[in-house]
């Protein structure tokens, strides 16, 4: 039978649930058991699949075609394991699955409330992980503050839960912040306490206090937490801000996390953690022996949140290459011909982004330009592979009206043009290409090399897609279709072969990037940037002595 965790977070918003969920999983995950989390979220919309990128950050997919919160990004690198579309709801999910019943007369004529029909759908969906008998425990991340109105239907889920199960079953764990003020040199416990006390007034009771802090706790400090919010001393965990997200499962394990939620959980027998791999990745993610500078052009560059997939994989791709990836980022609306060459010519790779709609599509495009001319490794992830295409067309082939009909839908030359099962579309939200879809390689191309194999599934998001009408002048052109969907034809991977890397992939290969395996394309983009900046590095070199 499985057992439950429950996430809650207080005093403020962007604390870390999600990083200490996913640290405490790979901890118990590391002593063998079988563990996945999921994440609950407060908003009414069904998914976040329509939120605006700086609303919310990235929209992360999982195989199954599910829109969900960035922290399932989270869950996936550190548990290298897929999540699915049970691994997140949203209240927008659960208020529509309760209407939808009401619709169809299940409640044989009650009248529908908040207390029980919503916390019973809320609770029905928190154990049906736990049902499927795949798993030894369940972490539940609820989203949002304790004390906020959208979260007391959540909190109230989890209070009847608790009242339900045995006691050995159930353990709430709650994330607060210990704040520093500099005026009086000291760390102040006041706003934990009230944090607490809002939570225990809702019926629920933390059995572990997780506390996000500056500077160390001191054993008097954590009596007194402990004291005042009714949890035993070791029950009070540390959580000094870290370098990297990766360092968190470690301090948690130096703080003993996992072996008080075992001891709670009643659960024995457990093996000493396996992190070895964890350790060496850490190792070398610390001490690099190189550096590579990467310019990532993308329109949400304000919000990191934004490409937060895109910036793990490279945390990733740089601990193979041995080498620190530094991001600069650029913002596509800035970009134009004029100024292209002065804000990229000190990159030693270029990534254009995924996004949506017009805006700074141009300067996308005028920043692939100066990559494929120049020589500058470049990758291009959905809107960007569409950006290269575009481009390619425009000053290779002289199509100088191709366009996409995203943004223009009288293009003399429609390259990118609207799937045809979207055409019909009027729903927005769940309506995409989504999931993972297979994908065939053409043998002796940079991608087979890169894959190993012909055979592949990626994950996606999109609805434009190349226009095969004009695929025989591309590839005479040579811009090379080097991978495409065995079932329907459709255009996934677009390579130059006269180039150092030149690549650009209508699926998004950041989403399957986890530490134990780095996504190849980024290893290999990495591993070209490094070479590239090697080589400008000699002729810097050779430029001086031949001057002197």
């Amino acid at each position: 039978m499985a057992k439950y965790i429950f996430v809650t977070g207080g005093v403020t918003s962007s604390l870390g649930k999600g990083i200490i969920a996913a640290s405490l999983a790979k901890l118990l995950q590391s002593r063998g058991l079988k563990v996945t989390i999921q994440k609950f979220d407060p908003y009414l919309n069904v998914d976040p699949g329509t939120l605006n990128p700086y609303e919310h950050g990235e929209c992360y997919v999982t195989d199954d075609g599910a829109e969900t919160d960035l922290d399932l990004g989270h869950y996936e690198r550190f548990l290298n394991m897929p999540t699915s579309q049970a691994n997140n709801v949203t209240t927008g999910r659960i208020y529509q699955t309760v209407i939808n019943k009401e619709r169809e007369g299940e409640y044989l004529g009650k009248t529908v409330q908040v207390i029980p029909h919503v916390t019973d759908e809320i609770k029905r969906r928190m154990l049906l992980l736990g049902e499927t008998g795949k798993f030894d425990i369940i972490i539940t991340e609820l989203g949002g503050t304790v004390g906020d109105i959208e979260s007391l239907p959540f909190v109230e889920a989890v209070r009847q839960l608790q009242w339900e199960m045995a006691e050995e079953d159930c353990l709430v764990l709650h994330l607060t912040l210990i704040p520093y003020l500099k005026a009086a040199k000291e760390l102040k416990t006041k706003p934990t306490q009230h944090s607490v006390r809002l939570l225990s007034q809702e019926g629920v009771h933390p059995d572990v206090i997780v506390c996000r802090t500056e500077h160390p706790l001191t054993d008097d400090l954590k009596r007194k937490i402990a004291l005042f919010c009714n949890v035993k001393p070791n029950a009070v965990i540390e959580a000094m801000d870290a370098g990297t997200i990766y360092e968190v499962p470690l301090k948690m394990l130096q703080e003993g996390l996992d072996v008080i939620v075992l001891k709670k959980l009643h659960i024995n027998g457990y093996a000493a953690p396996d992190l070895n791999k964890w350790e060496s990745f850490l190792s070398i993610l610390k001490k690099p022996k190189g550096k590579v500078t990467i310019g990532l052009i993308g329109k949400y560059v304000e919000l990191q949140d934004a490409y937060k997939s895109i910036l793990e994989a490279f945390i990733h791709a740089g601990v193979v290459n041995e080498c620190e990836v530094k991001i600069v980022n650029v913002h596509s609306e800035h970009i134009h011909a004029d100024n292209v060459a002065q804000q990229l010519k000190d990159l030693d790779g270029l990534l254009v982004a995924p996004g949506f709609g017009s805006r700074g599509v141009e300067g996308k495009i005028e920043a692939v330009k100066y990559a494929r001319e120049a020589k500058l490794p470049f990758f291009g992830i959905c809107l960007g592979m569409q950006m290269a295409v575009i481009e390619f067309a425009r000053n290779v082939m002289g199509w100088k009206g191709a366009h996409s009909t995203e943004m223009d839908s009288n293009a003399t030359h429609p390259v990118i043009a609207l799937m045809d099962e979207q055409k019909k579309v009027k729903k927005k939200g769940g309506t995409m290409r989504l999931g993972a879809y297979p994908c065939k390689i053409e043998e002796g191309s940079m991608a087979f090399k890169i894959y190993g194999s012909n055979d592949i599934s990626e994950r996606h998001r999109h609805r434009w897609e190349f226009n095969n009408q004009f695929l025989d002048e591309f590839t005479k052109s040579g811009l090379i279709s080097s991978g495409k969907n065995p079932l329907n034809g459709l255009v996934e991977i677009v390579e130059i072969k006269d180039h150092p890397f030149f690549i650009g992939v209508q699926y998004h290969p950041e989403l399957k990037s986890t530490v134990e395996n780095p996504h190849p394309l980024f290893v290999s983009f990495i591993s070209a940037a490094k070479a590239n900046a090697a080589s400008r590095a000699t002729s810097k070199t050779n430029l001086k002595t031949a001057s002197a």
